[in-house]
C-alpha cells in the first residue's frame, strides 16, 4: 500500500456534493486515511468563472501511478467533468498531489508530485491541514514551510471544518 494524497476541487453544479460524490467512489477502490476541511478559493488562471471549493483527501491503496490516473480521469468522467478550457469551469476535478515520495514524470500524461503544489493556497492549506509534516520529495521540505513561503495573494477561506468531521466518520466505518 502506498501513501497518496489527491486534490479535489468543483466549481460548477452543487459543489459540496460532486466533492462528497467524488471522495465516495475513490473510497470504493481506495481506502479513505484522512481529509481536510472544504476551502472555497478564487480561480487563479481563468478568472471569468465561479470560486471553487477545494479540499485534499489521504488514501492508501494499491494502484501504480498510471492506473491511478486512470482511475481519477473514470471518476471525474463519471462525474460529468468535461474539460472545455484548461483551467477553465468543472463539476470535478481530481489532481494526484503526492503518491508516496516518488518523482515521476512520464511526458505531458503525469507528474508526480504534482508540478503546481507549491504555488497553490488552495492546495498547501488543506495538506497543511492533514499533514502539515509531509515532506516534499523534489524540495525537501514540509508542506507548512512551503505554505509559509508562499507568494501567491490567491484568496482562500474555511468554509466547513464540520466536513472533515463527516468524512473522517465515514473513513472509520469503512475500515
Amino acid at each position: 500500500m502506498v501513501e497518496v494524497f489527491i486534490g479535489l476541487g468543483s466549481n460548477l453544479g452543487n459543489r459540496k456534493e460532486n466533492l462528497r460524490r467524488a471522495l465516495r467512489l475513490l473510497s470504493e477502490q481506495m481506502t479513505l486515511i484522512k481529509t481536510s476541511s472544504i476551502y472555497e478559493s478564487e480561480p487563479m488562471y481563468v478568472k471569468d468563472q465561479s470560486w471553487f471549493l477545494n479540499a485534499v483527501a489521504e488514501f492508501e491503496t494499491n494502484l501504480e501511478p498510471l492506473a491511478l490516473l486512470e482511475f481519477l480521469q473514470m471518476v471525474e468522467k463519471d462525474l460529468g467533468m468535461e474539460k472545455i478550457v484548461k483551467y477553465g469551469p468543472r463539476s470535478i476535478d481530481l489532481d494526484i498531489l503526492f503518491y508516496g515520495d516518488q518523482i515521476l514524470k512520464i511526458g505531458d500524461i503525469l507528474q508526480i508530485p504534482h508540478l503546481l503544489i507549491q504555488d497553490r493556497r488552495f492546495v498547501l492549506l488543506p495538506l497543511t491541514e492533514i499533514n502539515p509534516d509531509y515532506k516534499h520529495p523534489v524540495f525537501g521540505t514540509t508542506i507548512e514551510i512551503l505554505l509559509r513561503n508562499l507568494k501567491s495573494n490567491e484568496r482562500v477561506e474555511m468554509r466547513s471544518c464540520c466536513e472533515r468531521r463527516i468524512w473522517n466518520q465515514y473513513t472509520r466505518s469503512r475500515k
